[in-house]
């Protein structure tokens, strides 16, 4: 984040995480930026796993279907706090951090 204000990665890390994976949705959407949502998939596994879901470690084929699940529900709970720093590295990368 050092391309980020102080204010403005303070305010990214005050958000909740339901609100972070919500403004990083609505920026890879409005940039159309599907390198973003391949990243959020493929960072699932290893966020599922760190909550101590090891069998779903893997990224691959057969776990393709409970990932686009686990991808619905990746702004809630714990896996959206698992996925903080990928979110909050994504919308501090942009030019400005969004204002909730």
């Amino acid at each position: 984040m050092s391309d980020v204000t102080p204010d403005a990665a303070a305010r990214l890390e005050n958000l909740s995480s339901k609100e972070l994976h919500g403004l990083a949705l609505a920026r890879a959407r409005e940039r159309r930026d599907v390198g973003f949502l391949w990243e959020l998939l493929r960072a699932i596994p290893a966020a599922a796993a760190s909550l101590g879901n090891l069998d779903r470690a893997k990224f691959d084929l057969l776990h393709g279907l409970s990932l686009l699940e686990e991808f619905t529900h990746a702004g809630e709970g714990e896996m959206a706090d698992a996925l903080r720093p990928l979110y909050i590295g994504y919308l501090a990368q942009a030019d400005a951090p969004p204002e909730p």
